[in-house]
């Protein structure tokens, strides 16, 4: 169970630790002050979060593993992140699409995760929570102020709308291990809050002036370990220092 449940904590991990790499990538590169500072922070927000699963995750595994040979030491196919957070960073009006789509899942899956049984995911999930409610906020009120602004911002928009919608369904295919953590009262339920996801990014792109895509498919298979190139250029940026000088102290 033990081996299980590390698993689990990488697939939610994993996700912050990507999505807050790419976030850092556009430090002093916001369109204005306030709106660089705010990404900023948001991506520190996450990696605070991947600090406290992989504190955890190293716990289980025990032996010499740490919360940092977890996030550099690590394989592209021992990553369990969905693709989404993986895309790059193309414009602002990418930037907080994708932002939007996952905040929009990861603040209910935060709401079920305070219920988990498991006292650490439990505790992990409480202190997140008001950030992922921040992050939310922050990214739909963007999503509506680009959605009916001018035309540009309208267009940009909703190409990144249309490129990344496809992605959303890997949030709710539900792996043998999200069902047997979900059995066990440990993780959340995707289909419960695969319902509530779509109802609520539904009605904030109707308010934006923007056009639901039409459903398509998509090769997502990022929690079993297979991902899109983007990842191999994110890894080899990310794990640069701890590759090239092992075990150093700072």
């Amino acid at each position: 169970m033990e081996n299980k449940l590390y698993d689990y904590i990488l697939s939610l991990g994993d996700n912050s630790l990507i999505l807050g790499h790419r976030l850092s990538e556009l430090c002093g590169h916001g369109p204005s002050l306030e709106t660089d500072i705010a990404l900023t922070n948001i991506s520190l927000d996450l990696y605070g979060q991947v600090r406290n699963y992989f504190q955890y995750a190293a716990e289980l595994a025990g032996e010499d593993a740490s919360e940092d040979s977890i996030a550099f030491l690590r394989a592209d196919r021992q990553h369990k992140n969905v693709w989404l957070v993986e895309q790059p960073n193309e414009d602002f009006g990418h930037v907080i699409c994708r932002q939007f789509l996952f905040d929009s899942f990861h603040m209910p899956l935060m709401k079920q995760l305070c219920e988990s049984k498991d006292e650490r995911i439990s505790a992990i999930a409480k202190k997140s929570i008001k950030e992922s409610s921040y992050h939310e906020r922050f990214s739909s009120e963007w999503m509506k102020r680009l959605g009916a602004g001018t035309e540009v911002s309208n267009r940009k928009v909703q190409a990144a709308l249309d490129h990344f919608y496809p992605f959303v369904n890997e949030f709710f295919q539900e792996t043998p291990l999200d069902k047997e953590m979900k059995e066990n009262g440990i993780g959340g339920d995707l289909h419960a809050i695969k319902e509530v996801y779509f109802k609520n990014v539904h009605a904030l792109l109707l308010e934006a002036g923007l056009t639901i895509p039409e459903p398509d498919w998509r090769q997502t298979d990022g929690k079993l370990g297979y991902h899109s190139e983007h990842l191999g250029f994110i890894l080899a940026e990310l794990q640069y220092m701890q590759r090239s000088y092992p075990n150093s102290d700072w």
